[in-house]
């Protein structure tokens, strides 16, 4: 939790940090614009005519901050704030769960060599020692069943399917909300389609007349805050489709490790 408010508090921070810089590169540009109107007077074609080609050099130039802004703010900041906060919270349990599982992720083959040479030259406590001393899942189920040696080897193979259920189910902790975001993305940019084309129809009732004028701007929210959800949407989903990816990966990993253990310990009791 610490870590999504951390995550949250930098979005926030950036988006405030692009606003005061638009705003103090804006301040100069009119103050200029104001001193070059009034020592040169003469110049006034030629500065007609520059106003004439400046614009589409001033749209090149944009900084996508900025135009994001823009567009964030004509789609209507009540319909794109709450489908952007959905995308920040998504965001943060992904990179969450991505960190955790390149935490988990170790060398397999490594580990189990070392927990065999472990056991055979010191027994049990040493393999052991090697499992507390080594991260990721597949360490600790490895603990669980060596700290039950000496119950049998059926208590082993329990201990090591129970608690290999206990770890997939921290691997896949957070995916409920991911996938909820997911679905909540699109969503709100469909709703504040229709409340665009809501407000269109309403406009034109009032005019008593269809008028491209009036349509547009209902329009323009309806466009913004759809495009926006998909975005979101299909952002989360690459990152989700990642985790559980990762995910498979590690649970197969510990499948097979587990057997490896029982086979391990099979011999060593012989």
């Amino acid at each position: 939790m610490k870590k999504l408010f951390l995550v949250l508090a930098v979005a926030a921070l950036s988006f405030s940090t692009a606003i005061a810089q638009d705003a103090a590169a804006a301040a100069p540009a009119e103050e200029a614009t104001v001193e070059n109107a009034e020592a040169a007077p003469v110049a006034e074609e030629a500065v007609v005519e520059e106003a004439v080609v400046d614009p589409e050099v001033q749209i090149a130039g944009e900084s996508l901050h900025h135009v994001l802004m823009q567009k964030f703010l004509e789609g209507g900041w009540g319909w794109m704030l709450p489908i952007l906060i959905v995308l920040v919270l998504g965001l943060a349990i992904a990179i969450e769960r991505i960190l955790f599982l390149g935490l988990s992720t170790i060398n397999t083959k490594k580990f189990i060599a070392q927990v065999e040479k472990a056991l055979n030259e010191g027994g049990i406590e040493a393999a052991k020692a090697v499992c507390r001393d080594t991260k990721g899942p597949i360490a600790s189920i490895y603990w669980q069943g060596l700290d039950r040696y000496e119950q049998g080897l059926d208590a082993v193979e329990k201990a090591v399917v129970s608690y290999g259920s206990v770890q997939t189910g921290q691997l896949e902790s957070g995916l409920g909300w991911l996938s909820l975001f997911i679905a909540l993305s699109p969503s709100l940019g469909f709703m504040g389609t229709v409340v665009g084309l809501v407000q269109s129809f309403d406009s034109i009732q009032a005019a008593g007349d269809i008028s491209p004028a009036l349509v547009a701007g209902g329009m323009k929210v309806a466009l913004l805050t759809t495009l926006l959800g998909l975005i979101a949407a299909m952002v989360l989903q690459v990152f989700y489709n990642y985790v559980i990816v990762k995910i498979d990966g590690i649970v197969n990993e510990m499948e097979d490790a587990s057997i490896t253990l029982m086979d391990i310990l099979t011999v060593y009791k012989k």
